[in-house]
């Protein structure tokens, strides 16, 4: 079907037709365009509600800092701990990512869609324009032949009545006998001038008729059809193109639908790894405090004339009596160890405020950052040391004196670590020392604390309540409690490899990234060397050269039988 010859005729509907076509693709291209707007501001507001909800860190605590949300708080290390948290984390995460990909659409919906059609409605409507200044260009040329072939037969047609008058007066001049020769000769010539012109004006008119038609015929039966194929062919490609951008604009979509799919896995994968065993366990771990449970109060028999005394097992304090065992103010009288509040604020440099396994970790990781501040600074001096050696032999590189200074420097920064070192171990080695066996008998807080404390180390460690009534200990610099060596590295000086005392296998996957610790793969079968001493860590082999410790909770322990009885 052609608009030529179909719609020769219909050359001002056409035009309308087709500006409304480009206000179709126009409005189309605005549509798409507040769609990437609405994509770009989705993607935002998942960004926000992801970064609203990411843990933030707290300036004020560097050792222990925060993570906050907007109505709860975490200790970093319970969010990294529990699994519920974690798997919280990762869907954060994959939101993000899941945002990222709003954006991609937006701006594959920008660039292959708005930005194209943009341009190529541009090159619409001049190609439009030109189409139609070619169909009025020819409408006005048949109209202007048109006017010539009506001005050609308005003229024929008054010689033709001119010739007749022309011709009726000679006749009757000639008939009049009344009239010279003369005047008839001379109306008998007018009327041959007037038949002439009436020749000559017809001769035109066929001329120009003929040649009108020849000039409508090219107009209705080729012009205007070349015009409007044309003008059809662009309508066309507007309608292919329109319907290609709204297939782009689906797979826009779709291209992203597998990555979406993706992000949504991840959040399936770590909701899956939601472990409410394992959060239980953690709980234990993050908070025990290492005390064991109070023993029987005893019977104070007030009847008889003796002195009144607490027994030893007794949480309250005896004031009478003269023992440097430690003890409770007057004001935490009776009061049970797990229901003392904690301390607010910042804690001692010796962590006294905390409970014994809670402050055997903090020192034990205070230990270990001073360990590697020690081999910065060493490595630091290593590296000067051998700057030194290198311009002592070639003075032309640089003056050997120059690093004496910081190499100094180093040597007293060295010096103050190892200070620092051995004043942690030492507090660390008397909290050791305080824990109680996981095999001992449930005593009171105090009894614990004196059958496991010499009086010497008592005398150098004075207990006391916070004022808002927290336990702490507070030790004297003149009288701190120094251990031998041999006494606190025994079990490390043992060369003999540990035997074997079961095997056990891995629930989950555990990266060891601290020193001590030894990374396992989920499922895997290891060899056990030494129980978990109550501190949730299990040591285990994998081979010869490769040992350490790993969560308790993170494998299933088996036992020999030999071990068991043991």
């Amino acid at each position: 079907m052609s608009w030529g010859t179909e719609l020769w005729d219909q050359f001002d509907n056409l035009e309308k037709h087709t500006q409304w076509g480009i206000d179709v693709l126009e409005k189309y291209i605005k549509f798409v365009k507040e769609r990437t707007e609405i994509e770009l501001s989705y993607a935002k507001q998942l960004r926000n509600l992801s970064k609203k909800y990411q843990p933030k860190k707290n300036s004020k605590e560097e050792e222990e800092y925060r993570l906050c949300w907007p109505k709860f708080c975490l200790l970093r290390q319970d969010f990294s701990r529990y699994t519920s948290t974690r798997a919280f984390l990762a869907t954060l995460n994959e939101m993000n990512d899941y945002a990222g990909q709003h954006e991609v659409i937006s701006e594959n919906m920008t660039s292959l869609i708005t930005a194209e059609l943009t341009r190529y409605v541009q090159e619409l409507k001049q190609e439009r324009k030109s189409h139609f200044h070619d169909g009025r260009k020819a409408q006005q040329h048949i109209e202007t032949c048109w006017k010539q072939l009506e001005a050609s037969k308005r003229r024929f047609e008054r010689d033709c009545k001119e010739a007749d008058r022309a011709q009726q007066y000679f006749e009757k001049m000639d008939a009049d006998i009344n009239v010279t020769k003369a005047d008839v000769e001379k109306a008998r010539q007018q009327a041959q001038l007037r038949h002439q012109m009436a020749e000559d004006s017809k001769a035109e008119y066929s001329s120009t008729l003929q040649k009108f038609n020849s000039e409508q015929h090219e107009h209705y039966y080729t012009h205007i059809p070349n015009i409007f194929q044309k003008i059809q062919e662009m309508e066309e490609r507007r309608i292919v193109r329109i319907g290609e951008s709204m297939k782009t604009f689906a797979e826009v979509d779709r291209q992203v639908i597998p990555i979406i799919g993706k992000c949504l896995d991840e959040i399936t994968k770590a909701a899956e790894s939601v472990d409410h065993k394992n959060d239980s366990q953690m709980v234990i771990e993050a908070f025990k405090s290492g005390f064991e449970p109070p023993g029987d109060v005893d019977f104070e028999d007030f009847t008889q004339p003796m002195k009144r005394t607490v027994s030893e097992s007794s949480l309250s304090n005896s004031r009478g009596d003269g023992k440097s065992e430690p003890k409770f103010s007057s004001k935490s009288k009776g009061k049970l160890w797990p229901f003392i509040k904690k301390n607010k604020g910042a804690g001692p440099e010796d962590f006294s405020n905390l409970p014994p396994e809670q402050r055997r970790k903090k020192l034990q990781q205070k230990v270990d950052e001073l360990n590697r501040d020690i081999q910065k600074e060493m490595d630091s001096r290593d590296a000067l040391t051998k700057m030194k050696d290198v311009y002592i032999k070639n003075p032309q590189m640089g003056d050997a004196a120059s690093v004496d200074h910081r190499l100094a420097e180093l040597g007293q920064n060295i010096e103050k670590l190892r200070l620092e070192v051995q004043k942690f171990e030492g507090w660390l080695a008397e909290v050791e020392g305080r824990l109680p066996a996981r095999t001992e008998q449930p005593r009171r807080q105090s009894g614990v604390y004196e059958a496991q404390n010499p009086s010497g180390v008592n005398s150098c460690a004075q207990d006391r309540e916070s004022p808002d009534g927290s336990y702490t200990e507070e030790q004297s610099q003149e009288t701190e409690m120094k251990v031998p060596a041999t006494d606190f590295d025994d079990e490390f000086d043992d060369e003999e490899p540990l035997p074997t005392i079961g095997t056990c296998k891995a629930l989950y996957t555990f990266e060891g990234q601290n020193e001590g610790t030894i990374s396992v793969a989920e499922g895997e079968m290891l060899y056990v060397i030494e129980e978990d001493k109550g501190d949730g860590w299990t040591r285990i082999r994998r081979n010869e050269d490769e040992e350490g410790y790993v969560p308790t909770s993170y494998v299933e322990v088996y036992l020999d039988k030999n071990a068991k009885d043991s």
